[in-house]
């Protein structure tokens, strides 16, 4: 008698397991894809784009509402049409490599003296340089920015960094030491797409090879210069370096600045 009511439960327990197998088989997954309707599509992208905070590769927003990239980048650039032929408050554009919502130019007084009420984060002038600086040299390391700056930039480069504009790009291979390179942030602020937009150094600043060779000539005159001095003294605490070769390194400095300066919010 036991064993037949055990058979009995058993069985009723495979049958509401089946059931619910079948149930789950028709709830949708994580893994499936969600495909918007054709004459839905602009309208998905739309409601897509008001919630992000950062650009979104049309790829991106092709995998969320299961349309070919193609497509979806012909509705983006409709759409963007369209707003601009209805001279919205509103504009939808393609900045460091993705799209997003930004309000209109026109209205960019207002805006900014409805949002921010005269208290602008400026950048200082030494962030500016330096940031000019990792912009045309990147990736790039902290000591080469000094060398090329002729000042310490450690404390600015965690500025830039924690502001967003430069972020970490690896490890230089021989010292270990962290190269530097500019941000989709930094694109996004500028307005620019990608770095090739960025304008052409003035043409009396010397190329990048010829800045290396001279700072390379610098550090070996200073690095002779201190042999020298400690093998004159024999005292290895006394290192004393020309004032001539340390002026070289002060003077070592690149004027290469934006012509605006970053506004952060």
């Amino acid at each position: 008698m036991m064993n037949n009511e055990t058979f009995e439960m058993d069985e009723s327990s495979a049958e509401q397991s089946e059931a619910l197998v079948e149930t789950l088989v028709d709830i949708p997954g994580e893994e499936s894809p969600v495909i918007v309707e054709p004459d839905r599509l602009a309208s998905a992208l739309e409601a897509i784009l008001m919630v992000v905070e950062e650009p979104v590769a049309a790829i991106n927003l092709a995998q969320g509402v299961g349309h070919p990239t193609e497509v979806v980048e012909q509705v983006l650039y409709d759409l963007a049409a369209e707003y601009r032929n209805q001279r919205r408050g509103f504009e939808l554009r393609e900045l460091a490599g993705g799209w997003r919502f930004y309000s209109s130019v026109e209205f960019d007084s207002v805006v900014t003296a409805f949002v921010l009420e005269g208290q602008q984060a400026r950048l200082s002038q030494a962030a500016l340089e330096t940031l000019a600086v990792v912009a045309y040299r990147q990736p790039i390391s902290r000591s080469r920015i000094s060398a090329i700056r002729g000042v310490n930039v450690d404390g600015v480069v965690r500025t830039l960094v924690t502001r967003g504009l430069l972020e970490e790009l690896g490890n230089e291979a021989q010292s270990g030491a962290i190269l530097y390179g500019t941000s989709s942030y930094f694109l996004e602020r500028m307005g620019l797409t990608s770095l090739d937009e960025l304008p052409e150094l003035a043409p009396m600043l010397p190329e990048i090879d010829e800045l290396d060779g001279e700072l390379e000539r610098v550090a070996t005159r200073i690095k002779e210069t201190a042999d020298v001095t400690i093998a004159e003294s024999g005292n290895d605490d006394v290192l004393s370096v020309n004032a001539s070769d340390e002026n070289s390194v002060q003077n070592t400095d690149v004027e290469a600045r934006p012509s605006e300066d970053i506004e952060l919010d």
